[in-house]
């Protein structure tokens, strides 16, 4: 696993779309840190969404941030490694 990176991922664990983002992240030797929202869901989410300047008012999860570079979702994070622009966020 490549390590020197800091990856963050929210989460909640019946989410497929977080399954598929841990799962993309793994295949391509990624480590992360996983934060499990759904203790306090609603809040976390909205302040989520306050955070990452998301206009809607309430976060999808999963959302990803590396390297404190906000990136979306499981499909931007897909679109990242699958155009080859996810190095610009690597160390």
């Amino acid at each position: 696993m490549i390590k020197d990176n800091n990856i963050e991922i929210y989460t909640i664990p019946t989410c497929p779309f977080c399954k598929k983002a841990k799962e993309k992240l793994k295949d391509n030797h990624l480590d992360y840190t996983e934060y499990d929202i759904s203790h306090n869901e609603e809040e976390i989410r909205s302040k989520l969404a306050e955070l990452f300047e998301i206009p809607s008012g309430r976060a999808t999860v999963p959302q990803i941030t590396i390297n404190g570079k906000y990136i979306g979702g499981y499909s931007d994070l897909k679109e990242l490694i699958n155009s080859g622009r996810l190095n610009q966020y690597l160390n």
